[in-house]
């Protein structure tokens, strides 16, 4: 192993710890999926059944299993908790990076580190490496799965093809179908628009095919022989349904995934746009001429173009929208900026002064809500005076250390290292200045704590008018089933009910003949809890 070898294992291994791992328990559990998903993984493995995702006692068919598969080897070797629930994520996170680096090492070399330490400080990529759920294991499954089918593209080796679809199979139990067809449409976008439709029909490799299905579908046909009602929940109703109609109640307009992808790609959206740019020009000029010999050069930047947009255009035509459905477009963004700076470096190419202007306004006004997030999560708004005085310094001042570095003779050799201190500087201030506020007003995990310090035992536990993001988050915290009073499920023995202000007289409806206590109030998060006594 060279000393240069030793240095980037170090480099990546130190930035994969502290933007994946680090602090991963700072907050609790948020929003409604998390601890669904972490809960799903606890009851399978209390059920030693790794088939049938099971909630609150019941199937719960609306996912695939390698999250819970994953979670629940995290439970086994670190114990339950919100920290092992997120592991799988930060796992597959480092391992997407290590991917990217080995690639840009074997087939683009020069600029491995960069391809690598692009994809890991995007902000997509952070985020949902910090997030229990599907989102990351089906992004770098997806993404390494498109580097082996370049791979073998370039390379024509069989066995980046195998690895092509044992991967895109993963993609499957990742999240479903939408692994394979994006990986379809990707391939056949880019052979037609590469005027080589042959390597459609070269990619469908039966012994790869038979792969595919070697591991994507025996879990699928476990799971449907055991619960019947699995195709018409998942495939029906999660998939199609969720496409075509807005079932789930997720509508956003059809540009949404416009300002989300550019938000994903922050702090490098405008290199990322600039390096889009320039192989469409290339290919919109040459797009009538007679086709030469392949130049892989400009091919791998027009397959990175097709990868990049077809999820962006796929999910926004679906009725039902969610930030986190076009992660896997996220690693194209960024291995295509690494092959663009590779050429430019190559070409000792400068950086122009509006690129550099707005390259470095757009990697430092992050800092500002990110200083401020405490105020910005706990009173729904930026602070006057001093605070926000103070976070506009920083930023103004990383602005125009960046930009007057951009533009030195140091110029794009530069970009990575510059880029990626605000990047640190903003998980850092994150889990140093806001974590305790997004615990406090975004997690349940305080309130669970406030309840077991008042139980003498633990109760059984209902919410009424509560959100959801709560009575998911209670479910994993206390590891119980939450009923919920306006569907009817009132517990008969005694309990413990939390409850919205606006819903205190439809509790006091629904427990006529019970004593009803108030043992106190969560400010947070603006509920009421109290005891009810079992029924006479």
């Amino acid at each position: 192993m060279t000393f240069r070898t030793r240095t980037d294992i170090l480099l990546l291994a130190g930035f994969c710890a502290f933007l994946f791992f680090y602090g991963l328990g700072q907050f609790g559990l948020i929003g409604a999926d998390e601890p669904r998903y972490a809960q799903v993984a606890r009851e399978m493995l209390d059920r030693h059944d790794w088939v049938t995702p099971v909630l609150g006692g019941q199937p719960w068919l609306e996912k695939p299993p390698l999250y819970y598969w994953q979670a629940m080897l995290a439970y086994s070797a670190l114990g339950v908790s919100d920290v092992a629930a997120r592991i799988p994520a930060a796992f597959d996170a480092a391992l997407l990076v290590v991917a990217v680096y080995l690639f840009f090492r074997r087939f683009r070399g020069g600029v491995e580190v960069d391809a690598a330490l692009i994809t890991a400080s995007c902000a997509g990529v952070i985020g949902y490496s910090r997030a229990a759920s599907m989102d990351m294991p089906l992004a770098a499954t997806f993404a390494l799965g498109m580097l082996a089918w370049w791979a073998w593209r370039e390379s024509g080796s069989r066995s980046f093809l195998a690895i092509f679809y044992a991967l895109i199979a993963l993609g499957m139990l990742a999240k479903g179908p939408v692994a394979p067809f994006l990986a379809a449409v990707i391939v056949s976008l880019f052979a037609i628009a590469s005027r080589q439709p042959r390597l459609i029909l070269k990619t469908l490799w039966l012994p790869g095919i038979l792969l595919f299905v070697a591991i994507a579908l025996p879990w699928y046909v476990v799971v449907q022989v055991r619960n019947p009602q699995f195709f018409h929940e998942f495939i029906l109703e999660h998939n199609l349904a969720r496409f075509s109609t807005n079932l789930y109640h997720h509508p956003e307009p059809f540009w949404y995934y416009l300002p989300v992808m550019l938000l994903a790609l922050v702090p490098w959206i405008v290199f990322v746009i600039a390096a889009v740019i320039a192989p469409v020009r290339t290919w919109w000029a040459e797009r009538k001429s007679v086709p030469s010999e392949p130049d892989l050069e400009f091919q791998f930047s027009l397959f990175a173009c097709c990868w990049l947009v077809v999820p962006v255009v796929f999910f926004s035509l679906s009725q039902s929208k969610l930030p986190g459905y076009i992660l896997p477009a996220v690693p194209a963004g960024a291995v295509l900026l690494a092959d663009y700076l590779r050429r430019n470096l190559a070409q000792k190419e400068s950086v122009s002064k509006w690129i550099a202007v707005v390259h470095g306004l757009v990697a430092a006004l992050p800092v500002v809500p990110v200083l401020l997030v405490a105020y910005i999560v706990g009173q729904h708004h930026l602070p006057s005076g001093r605070p926000l005085y103070l976070a506009l310094v920083i930023a103004l001042l990383l602005w125009g250390a960046i930009t007057a570095t951009l533009l030195s003779r140091l110029g794009l050799r530069m970009l990575r290292f510059v880029t990626l201190i605000p990047v640190v500087l903003a998980v850092a201030f994150v889990l140093r200045f806001g974590a305790r506020s997004i615990d406090l007003a975004l997690s349940a995990r305080p309130l669970a704590m406030e309840l077991a310090n008042i139980e003498t035992h633990q109760l059984p536990i209902a919410v009424c008018g509560a959100p959801r993001e709560l009575e998911y988050g209670l479910a994993f915290y206390r590891n119980q089933k939450v009923g919920r009073y306006e569907q009817g499920d009132v517990p008969a023995e005694e309990h413990l009910v939390v409850v919205s202000p606006a819903w205190k007289k439809n509790l006091t409806d629904l427990t006529t003949g019970r004593r009803l206590t108030l043992l106190g109030h969560y400010t947070p998060q603006n509920v009421d809890y109290f005891w009810v006594s079992g029924k006479q």
